[in-house]
């Protein structure tokens, strides 16, 4: 099992390392809970963007611990945001859902005067955030250049009743409506779906009932389990590109425009 505080732990210092860069909060809504950190590229114009929803079951962490791969992006010239949204037992999960896409389609609308590319802004989370990116697919969301989702839920039914379910209340209806499974649109960007070698059993079936279902759609979607790693340690990946993941968000980054899939 992992030594989960010690990731957390280790999160927390990665992102405050990289707070100490030039960095601005923006606030994408008027709940208290709607900011972002925003990290520039320095003298960019027209930037590539990762946009990073954190993990922690829908009620724990936030932005102060979502800024970690912050620095490995900003190195190879790709701007960075750390979102931040409200949390269980406080916000419902549809609401969670709605404030992705509000930053996103706030951040699509000002990236001219952030020195951002509006056709490069990518999203990527993991876990619970893998859910969110996952919900801001489908119809009524902001185009996309490219998503990563790592080790994410995209089937909510299976939590009602699990400890998990303490904070989210989930009732059979909600649940239903915030599973993006089933539920994705005619036309997607390309999709990273990735997830490490030891992941917890319901973490290893979702992931391979998206991968199958985005693959018989004939969706561009790149299916990675990540050997050696696991639930927590894979967000490591993103900006190595010496690493299959990495490479995988590398080349997805260095696409002009904004490729998008019919799904059929």
């Amino acid at each position: 099992m992992p030594d989960v505080g010690r990731y957390l732990d280790e999160y927390s210092a990665r992102t405050a390392a990289a707070r100490r860069r030039r960095h601005r909060t923006l606030r994408y809504g008027s709940a208290e809970p709607e900011l972002l950190d925003f990290f520039p590229v320095p003298g960019a114009t027209r930037a590539p963007l990762v946009v990073f929803v954190h993990g922690g079951f829908w009620q724990e962490s936030g932005r102060h611990q979502a800024a970690f791969a912050a620095a490995g992006f900003l190195d190879r010239g790709v701007a960075f945001a750390a979102l931040g949204y409200g949390l269980a037992p406080s916000y419902r999960l549809g609401e969670m859902a709605a404030m992705v896409r509000r930053a996103i389609r706030l951040l699509t609308h000002v990236a001219p005067a952030l020195g951002v590319d509006p056709a490069r802004i990518h999203l990527a989370g993991s876990s619970a955030g893998a859910h969110l990116a996952a919900m801001a697919l489908l119809p009524g969301g902001a185009p996309l250049a490219g998503v990563t989702l790592l080790s994410g839920l995209y089937e909510l039914e299976p939590l009602i009743g699990s400890p998990v379910d303490d904070a989210l209340a989930l009732s059979v209806v909600e649940a239903r409506e915030n599973s993006p499974l089933g539920k994705l649109p005619p036309v997607l960007p390309p999709v990273i779906l990735a997830r490490g070698e030891h992941e917890p059993a319901e973490f290893v079936r979702q992931h391979d009932a998206m991968a199958a279902t985005l693959t018989a759609a004939g969706a561009d979607v790149t299916d990675h389990v990540a050997a050696g790693r696991n639930h927590f340690d894979l967000p490591y990946d993103l900006t190595d590109p010496a690493t299959p993941l990495g490479a995988a968000v590398a080349g997805q980054l260095e696409s002009a425009g904004c490729k998008r899939t019919p799904l059929t």
